[in-house]
This record gives structure tokens, C-alpha cells and sequence, in this order.
């Protein structure tokens, strides 16, 4: 007799992922879709285009005050998007 190693549906589609180039874009798709989540409604409304390049978000805001307080937010947003995604995606983030 002998002995399968059972994967289980995650774990090979991780693998899939992983294999094809497409677990970095996955990521970074959920990093950008984290922003409205965590930010909130009040910003998102003043949220403009997203963007990741070179591992550092960059996000849009139209409100020149809000865009101030979020710049010295960085390090506690990157941190927060970084936690609902599950892994390390972005370093930085820009707002402009």
C-alpha cells in the first residue's frame, strides 16, 4: 500500500499562483482594494486613483488637508494594508 501526500484546494492553488506569476498581482490587487476597507468612507471619498510601483502605493487625494495627515500616517497605514492582506506587498505609501 502506499501513502498520497494530500494537499488541500489552497495550498495548490497558492502553488498555482506561485508557479505561473500570478501570486505578486494577486497581492497587490488586494493591497489597493484593502485602502477603501480600512480607510473608511470619509477618505475613500476623497480617494482619487491607486496605483502600486516599485512595492509603494500611491493613492490620490483630492483634499489637501486630509492628504497632509495622511502622509504622517505612512508607516501605520502600510503596516495596516500590509496585516489585511497577509503578507509583506507594499513598503511605502504616496499620496499626492
Amino acid at each position: 500500500m502506499f501513502r498520497r501526500e494530500v494537499k488541500s484546494i489552497s495550498d495548490l492553488l497558492n502553488m498555482y499562483l506561485r508557479r505561473e506569476g500570478l501570486e505578486t498581482p494577486l497581492l497587490q490587487k488586494r493591497a489597493i482594494d484593502a485602502w477603501d476597507t480600512i480607510m473608511g468612507a470619509p477618505i475613500t471619498r476623497y480617494t482619487g486613483e491607486k496605483f502600486i510601483k516599485n512595492q509603494t502605493l500611491f493613492v490620490k487625494i483630492t483634499n489637501p488637508a486630509l492628504r497632509q495627515d495622511l502622509s504622517m500616517m505612512r508607516t501605520r497605514i502600510v503596516q495596516r494594508i500590509n496585516q489585511a492582506v497577509g503578507s509583506q506587498v507594499i513598503t511605502d505609501v504616496k499620496v499626492y
